[in-house]
């Protein structure tokens, strides 16, 4: 196996990957605010680290993934409130739908979950130890880190601490506070929070959203762990301050590794409401568009570079997901292809060296592009030139039957990786009989039987079965 490696945010460098203990890899991952449904950038996050659990376990792994949900903060309490609805209710409805997003795009569950809401006594003594150390102090009823008290703030993000002035982003929550620089560890209550708050050791409020995931990742993964990933802007100054009052209150180094993907940009820019460019993964799949197509999109740049979502289906510009789209569909012809010859092998049937040496050249070529920080072009490269040599071997009768069943099993293998070759299952939709019919259509032509030809294709379009032809072959599509 080659060396497993990852840009380690924290030291601005590619390293080799060495778990704390040999053969297990613990993972924390910054998760969703459960105000709303989650847009399709945050799933790009999702999905980079989902590949990176995936990749994980299939170079052999055990991993401990744990995965925050932040279900209250200021724009939680405010909406449950305009919804006269308590704070658990409300977050919960969005909880189950984060969930169900996750299912349709195939994101593999973490192991723990956990929700803020129901681990504040954790965050409690934590701020408790940092209290006692001599890192914080009290305004008007909040406690605040001290960020002068950590030298080595800012060695994440490059940014000197000294350097941080009022008109940086520091925090949603502005309280009364010593230096612009500090941020919240624990919030007093004011009247606007309504019924949300805590009474505690440290006075009636909240946690603030900083220490929920230092006291949750200690929780679940101990207080020193393998990987902590997240969004580049979560690198400042959340990320930032987990590590400042983590090492601080526990004493120990926090994360070893730091993974951060890059933005999903639509059309070339920021997503959001005011410019009518916020799509969920409800409003894209309402477009036509099938989860496994958004995935596939989503993953096929590497986490690190911006991804751009040529897309505006107002106007009729789906040019990303088409193209994703269109890429799954080879896929699919081929597996069809595959599994049709793949009926007629029989026991004792010998796979040739070709297809042999074919298989491990690929296995080879996509676990040397993943294990060099998720490489995942380098990886559906290595899908695509099988798919490739594979039908070359078809359509020159060299491939075999048990060849067949070799390369179709090698797939499904790869899928346990990249989740992105099974299809969808989709009602009324028999793909045999699709490709047979189309044999049969270009046996018709063949003949110069266009009127045959010409009803096998308005037959299939009756269906929603749009056909292509090309120099290659005839293609098809569910509309």
């Amino acid at each position: 196996m080659p060396t497993l490696r990852f840009y380690n945010t924290l030291t601005n460098w590619k390293e080799d990957f060495h778990p704390l203990i040999p053969g297990e890899v613990r993972m924390y991952t910054c998760g969703p605010t459960v105000h709303d449904f989650a847009h399709i950038g945050n799933f790009r996050a999702y999905l980079f680290e989902d590949l990176l659990r995936r990749t994980l376990k299939y170079l052999g792994f055990r991993v401990i993934q744990v995965m925050n949900l932040t279900d209250v903060d200021d724009k939680t309490i405010r909406k449950s409130q305009a919804k006269s609805m308590t704070l658990r209710d409300y977050t919960a409805i969005y909880k189950e739908a984060f969930f169900q997003d996750l299912d349709a795009l195939r994101i593999e569950r973490a192991e723990v979950y956990p929700a803020a809401t129901d681990h504040v006594p954790e965050m409690v003594e934590l701020i408790r130890r940092l209290v006692e150390k001599g890192h914080t102090y009290e305004a008007d009823g909040s406690i605040y880190f001290r960020i002068s008290s950590f030298p080595e703030y800012g060695k994440l993000s490059n940014i000197r601490a000294d350097e941080l002035r009022a008109g940086v982003r520091v925090d949603a929550d502005e309280y009364e506070k010593e230096d612009v620089r500090d941020f919240a560890l624990w919030k007093a209550w004011t009247p606007e929070d309504g019924e949300v708050y805590w009474e505690t050791a440290l006075g009636k409020g909240r946690p603030g959203w900083h220490i929920e995931c230092s006291a949750m990742a200690a929780r679940y993964l101990g207080t020193h762990f393998d990987i902590h990933t997240g969004g580049v802007d979560n690198i400042f100054p959340h990320h930032e301050n987990e590590i400042a009052q983590s090492v601080c209150g526990f004493g120990t180094k926090f994360a070893n590794y730091w993974l951060h993907n890059a933005h999903l940009v639509v059309n070339g820019e920021k997503m959001s409401k005011s410019l009518g460019n916020f799509y969920t993964l409800r409003d894209v799949t309402s477009a036509g568009f099938s989860p496994r197509v958004v995935r596939y999109f989503l993953l096929s740049a590497h986490y690190r570079q911006p991804l751009n979502l040529v897309y505006d289906p107002r106007a009729g510009v789906t040019e990303s997901l088409d193209a994703a789209r269109s890429a799954l569909g080879r896929l699919d012809e081929f597996r069809v292809k595959l599994t049709e010859l793949g009926r007629r092998s029989a026991a004792g049937d010998l796979q040739s060296r070709e297809v042999s040496d074919l298989l491990d050249k690929a296995e080879e070529a996509l676990v040397a592009a993943l294990a060099n920080d998720l490489d995942v072009s380098g990886a559906l490269g290595a899908v695509f030139t099988l798919v490739k040599e594979g039908n070359r071997l078809l359509a020159s009768g060299e491939m075999t039957p048990t060849d067949a069943v070799a390369v179709n099993d090698k797939l499904q293998r790869w899928d346990r990786v990249l989740g992105v070759v099974e299809p969808e299952a989709e009602t009324g939709v028999d793909a045999e009989r699709i490709e047979a019919l189309i044999r049969e259509r270009n046996e018709a032509r063949q003949a110069k039987n266009f009127a045959r030809a010409d009803e096998i294709r308005q037959q299939l379009l009756r269906e929603g079965i749009v056909l292509q032809d090309s120099p290659t072959g005839t293609r098809w599509k569910k509309e």
